[in-house]
């Protein structure tokens, strides 16, 4: 029996569980809150209020050893090509120590010389620094963005902005009250070669001519892994801080990537945040499946999308500093498992990625919480909060945002009944909790790192590759290639670009 018919047996298995309710499953396993929570790293993941229980997670099991789950997550560390379309490695885990030795060695090398660029920097050989302008897109602006709003909110030393959308709206509201001989650019570029990237680069530059800086290139830290391109565009070559060509955009804020928070945040903090993370490795290294935060939530969320047909996920955010969340995942699970062939090219033949959404409680209970209590669909929640506050108000405030966010999740699974058709809640709607002891860079670290290794474990569980991105391109590319004269649209593109004045 080839592997696809062992796996095709698997999700017959897995199809055929039955349904029974959250809380009858409550009712009639007096130890499933233990079975079905596991802490590590400061975080607290309960997975008691989804549908999992004993028969699912062994049939999950079985599939798991099917598709070579531990093969292949060990391949993963030791650096091996996991990458088969573009035939390379994703050694984003070497970048907090936890992979193989030559590209951990490697990594510390990038690493050492970015503590050496921030060293002459608080130096003052960059003259004075007051202000950070980052520029990048996607994995090059999404994680330090999340890292800084999360963190950096009472450090004052450096007025931080990031810059992404190439809407000049957006680099236009970022330097307002910066000085430009004050201000330093880092520019974000895998590949440095980033449309949208370089022209808010240049935009950047062009500011700082303006603004009276005569070199403006003394001024910029590039990003990349393709240095020789950043010192083709102009940036000295002790200003270059590389990072390897197998980590990928989305996985990269832990490489060189991290320069504007180790500098604003100090390089401690960013030491812990390698740290948190490759705790979190190291619990999904050698975890059961059964006691495995990422495990398990792979399971939960295959469950939801290929036995009940969710075709969305939400999470929740019971926490103002962790507000770019949602967004920080739609990039990593959508970008990553969006596909529809196998990692061999084979029609994939079932869902894939389901559409991660989400928001900031309480905010989005006056939203969109009517339709997760009371419509016709079935979205799997996630909740995410922090025991300790992050404020100094009234302790009234967090207990508040800690009673909402639980309570919706217990309120989610138990429904109400009524005769009023209107007011009824049918209940038995899924949701799992990740709480945090306190937020802080090793909490973070490691929970950036949990939704790393879950959106691995759904994807190797599928059988895609998760490290390539080709659907980005084709829209970029036509773009580029309207831009340029040598593009033929459709009737209705043709007649916005008249609109627009583009033709």
């Amino acid at each position: 029996m080839t592997r696809d018919d062992m796996a095709m047996q698997d999700w017959s298995a897995i199809e055929g569980l039955g349904s029974t309710k959250l809380t009858e499953l409550f009712a009639k396993d007096p130890d499933r809150l233990a079975k079905l929570t596991v802490d590590v790293g400061g975080l607290h993941f309960d997975f008691a209020k989804t549908h999992l229980d004993d028969a699912a997670i062994d049939a999950f099991t079985g599939l798991a050893a099917t598709m070579e789950l531990a093969a292949k997550r060990d391949a993963l560390f030791a650096g091996q090509v996991v990458n088969v379309t573009e035939g390379r490695a994703a050694t984003h885990t070497a970048e907090r120590g936890e992979g193989n030795p030559d590209d951990v060695a490697q990594a510390r090398a990038f690493q050492s010389r970015m503590r050496q660029v921030i060293d002459a920097i608080e130096a003052d050989a960059f003259g004075p620094v007051r202000h950070i302008l980052h520029v990048g897109i996607g994995g090059s602006a999404l994680g330090p963005d999340l890292i800084f709003d999360a963190l950096g909110r009472d450090e004052d030393k450096y007025d931080v902005a990031i810059v992404s959308n190439v809407d000049g709206v957006a680099m236009e509201e970022a330097v307002k009250g910066f000085d430009p001989a004050a201000t330093l650019l880092v520019v974000a570029s895998k590949t440095f070669t980033t449309t949208e990237t370089m022209l808010n680069a240049e935009s950047a530059m062009a500011w700082m001519r303006e603004g009276g800086v005569e070199d403006p290139y003394g001024r910029v830290i590039a990003l990349t892994a393709s240095p020789d391109r950043a010192v083709e565009w102009g940036v000295d070559e002790t200003r270059v801080l590389p990072f390897a060509e197998s980590v990928g955009g989305r996985y990269s804020l832990w490489s060189t990537l991290g320069f504007p928070f180790a500098l604003a945040l100090g390089f401690q903090a960013y030491e812990e945040l390698l740290e948190g993370a490759a705790e979190m490795d190291r619990h999904f290294r050698l975890s059961e499946p059964a006691k495995n935060a990422p495990v398990l939530a792979a399971f939960a969320d295959l469950y939801y999308s290929q036995v009940k047909g969710c075709e969305t996920r939400a999470t929740f955010a019971y926490d103002e500093r962790l507000r770019l969340l949602p967004s920080y995942l739609q990039q990593l699970e959508m970008e990553s498992n969006g596909k529809s062939v196998t990692a061999a090219g084979e029609p994939l033949g079932r869902n894939s990625a389901a559409i991660t959404w989400g928001g900031v409680g309480t905010d989005a209970q006056h939203a969109v919480f009517q339709l997760l209590h009371q419509g016709t669909r079935i979205v799997p929640l996630e909740f995410v909060a922090v025991v300790e506050a992050g404020d100094t108000l009234d302790p009234a405030h967090h207990r508040q945002l800690l009673l909402n966010a639980f309570a919706q999740g217990a309120a989610l699974m138990a429904g109400k009944a009524n005769a009023d058709p209107a007011r009824a809640y049918a209940g038995d709607r899924p949701s799992s909790t990740i709480l945090l002891k306190d937020l802080d860079p090793r909490t973070l670290g490691a929970l950036i790192a949990f939704y790393e290794a879950r959106t691995f474990v759904n994807a190797a569980l599928l059988g895609i590759n998760p490290f390539d991105q080709f659907g980005v391109e084709l829209g970029k590319e036509m773009a580029k290639a309207a831009d340029q004269g040598g593009q033929t649209f459709d009737a209705s593109t043709n007649d916005l670009l008249a609109r627009a004045g583009l033709a």
